[in-house]
């Protein structure tokens, strides 16, 4: 079973700075593959979770919070195909949140934010620990992604759908 780690927090404005490439190279013993520069990985050989975060946590020069799935979940997930009935558009980004945990209490969707108004941010759906999603490219945006954090209760860190697609590839289950 392969495992994908989601880094929070890691090379963005630069604070938390490291090159993902390095890392992968020096965890080459678990078969582990760089999916571009935002701290996200496949770790194709089989380790426990509590080795993995271990294992990063050994060399990365920082505390960072990790989320981990299994292929399943992202395999599941990609099946689902969440934005086919959204329309594409140069300005609007579709993103994945990765909870750390299952919220206590499950906020209810759609959301959308701000609440009245063109919508910057739109929650679409829900699958376990996956919040998938579509933002305007616009700056307020980016400050209702850090609210996610606080809507759901339990720390949270967002990827681009087509890192999802890149990741699928990765594990061999194309692209959804």
């Amino acid at each position: 079973m392969a495992l994908v780690v989601f880094l929070r927090g890691v090379n963005v404005g630069g604070h938390r700075t490291f090159r993902p490439s390095v890392l992968a190279t020096e965890l080459h013993h678990l078969s582990v593959v760089n999916i571009g520069a935002a701290g996200t990985f496949v770790v194709r050989k089989p380790v426990t979770r509590t080795q993995l975060r271990a294992e990063f946590a050994r060399r990365l020069p920082f505390e960072t919070e990790s989320m981990i799935c299994t292929d399943r979940e992202i395999v599941k997930l990609m099946s689902l195909d969440p934005f086919a009935d959204e329309p594409a558009a140069p300005d609007i980004v579709r993103f994945v949140s990765i909870l750390s945990r299952r919220p206590r209490t499950a906020p209810s969707i759609p959301v959308r934010f701000p609440a009245s108004g063109e919508w910057l941010l739109r929650i679409v759906a829900r699958e376990g620990r996956f919040v998938l999603g579509m933002y305007r490219r616009e700056m307020k945006a980016i400050g209702y992604l850090g609210a996610l954090d606080r809507h759901f209760g339990t720390p949270v860190t967002t990827r681009n759908w087509n890192t999802m697609n890149a990741i699928a590839k990765v594990l061999g289950t194309g692209t959804g």
